[in-house]
């Protein structure tokens, strides 16, 4: 049956190891599936942000367009290379650093920070699909076409994300091409549109913005980190590291760096963009008709597949910590709590950048400890025992103390604590989030990054048990 539902595009496999035999994916797959990764609307407002509210001029935004996605898809492609040598998804090979029992802490957060990523997306989906009802037929929003539109977003992210990881690359290579496309003609109608040299002219912005608005940028690219080896599995043990860190980083660079710089011109004719409740309807005025339709559904199908993708290894996270369900229907349970809290978010919340640019605070602050303390065990650990990880007993090699790695643990715990007393939110403010540099620059991320990655690598750790020779993933460096 799992071989027949395999044939026809449903991916059955769960937490288990890839075998060699279907390892056949390159690191070229990768660009296309971090191109799509960031197809967001959401990342115009961010530039229009930095433009209006931080103050960055042109070439400011530029190098944040450039520094923000290389510095987080740089940890991002680095953590991929775990997936090639464990040939797992990343919540399982976590299992190694954290221990069975300890990796439920880690993955509990991260499983219910991608409720909230998986709630932004669906929320702007819907706004997308909104505006070009408003648009076209002079539909206006109202409680039961929300929820409607919600419906209809959240039923095709689980349509995609359901079908696995051949339904998610091949719509990522359409997206690729079609954003690709339409993107260019935005950038062309902005180039002949805007006054350049007003807008040259501008003043630089303070060191200070500058820092805080490449973390911001920064945040949202760090929660695809612990996803990462869900995309690198199916790379054979051979596959160059170089290639899978620098696709990645290309793949984000190719979006990131334009949208943003973007929104910072669309910015300087529309300063409102920056503080829009709304964060879609304002491409519907400042462009044309046949531009803005096609542009904003191109955009929708985008923030389909960011969510198809963060659902996809949410089913994943859901397994690991115990579901014992298929992989579909431990998405299934995503799509339904996004779906909700899509809805509250809509029809209660008052600001959306406010609400979202608050999420992006926390966010990374909640992947950063995970990213740390897995980061620094990947330079100690080469090969992941493919038996041991499934392996929820006491006999487990991963059982370690009680089920825990106290070194681990230990770390991710301080290092979370770290980083949220240095970070500051509309919701929650650390105590240390003034009056010196990591709050100011918002970087609280990074403290997270630095204490749990520093902790674990001093912390006593237990002995690194060799793979048995069943479930060897084969060495690649």
């Amino acid at each position: 049956m799992e071989e027949s539902l395999e044939r026809h595009g449903l991916e059955t496999r769960g937490l288990e190891a890839v075998p060699d035999s279907e390892r056949t994916a390159t690191p070229g797959g990768l660009l296309p599936i971090w191109i799509a990764a960031n197809i967001t609307v959401l990342l115009l407002t961010m530039g229009a942000t930095l433009a209006v509210l931080f103050g960055l001029n042109f070439w400011q935004a530029l190098a944040a367009g450039i520094a923000a996605p290389t510095v987080s898809y740089g940890l991002v492609g680095l953590i991929g290379i775990a997936g090639r040598r464990g040939a797992a998804p990343g919540m399982t090979l976590s299992r190694a650093v954290f221990g069975q029992r300890g990796n439920l802490l880690p993955g509990a957060l991260i499983w219910v920070a991608r409720w909230g990523w998986e709630t932004i997306n669906a929320v702007t989906g819907a706004y997308a699909l909104l505006t070009v009802l408003d648009i076209l037929f002079g539909v206006r929003s109202g409680p039961v076409l929300i929820i409607a539109t919600l419906l209809l977003f959240v039923i095709t992210t689980f349509a995609i994300s359901g079908m696995g990881i051949r339904a998610v690359r091949r719509c990522n290579r359409w997206a690729t091409w079609l954003f690709g496309a339409f993107t260019l003609l935005v950038l062309g109608r902005l180039i002949a549109t805007t006054e350049w040299s007003r807008l040259l002219a501008q003043h630089a912005g303070s060191t200070a913005a500058m820092i805080t608005g490449i973390g911001l940028i920064a945040a949202g690219g760090m929660s695809w980190a612990p996803a990462s080896p869900d995309f690198t599995r199916y790379l054979p043990s051979t596959a160059s590291s170089a290639a899978i860190v620098c696709n990645t980083v290309g793949g984000a660079v190719i979006v990131v760096l334009p949208m943003v710089l973007m929104g910072a011109v669309m910015a300087s004719g529309m300063p409102e963009l920056a503080r829009a409740g709304d964060p879609v309807s304002f491409l519907g005025e400042i462009l044309p008709l046949w531009l803005a339709v096609p542009y904003l559904l191109v955009a929708l199908a985008g923030m389909l597949l960011i969510n198809a993708m963060s659902m996809y290894s949410a089913g994943f996270t859901a397994q690991a910590l115990g579901f014992r369900i298929p992989r579909h229907w431990a998405v299934a349970v995503n799509a339904v709590i996004s779906l909700v809290l899509a809805g509250v978010l809509m029809l209660a919340a008052t600001s959306f950048m406010g609400t979202f640019i608050a999420f992006l605070s926390l966010l990374a602050v909640a992947f950063s400890a995970w990213v740390g303390v897995f980061g620094v065990d990947m330079l100690r650990r080469r090969e992941y025992d493919a038996t041991a990880l499934l392996d929820t007993s006491r006999a487990s090699a991963y059982w370690y103390r009680a089920g825990f790695s106290p070194a681990a643990v230990t770390a991710w715990a301080l290092g979370l604590l770290a980083g949220s007393l240095f970070t500051r939110s509309d919701w929650f403010t650390g105590p240390f989030a003034a009056n010196n540099p990591v709050g100011r620059y918002g970087l609280g991320w990074i403290a997270t990054i630095v204490v749990s990655g520093l902790l674990y690598a001093v912390l006593p750790k237990p002995a690194v048990v060799p793979a048995s020779a069943g479930g060897r993933a084969p060495l690649a460096v």
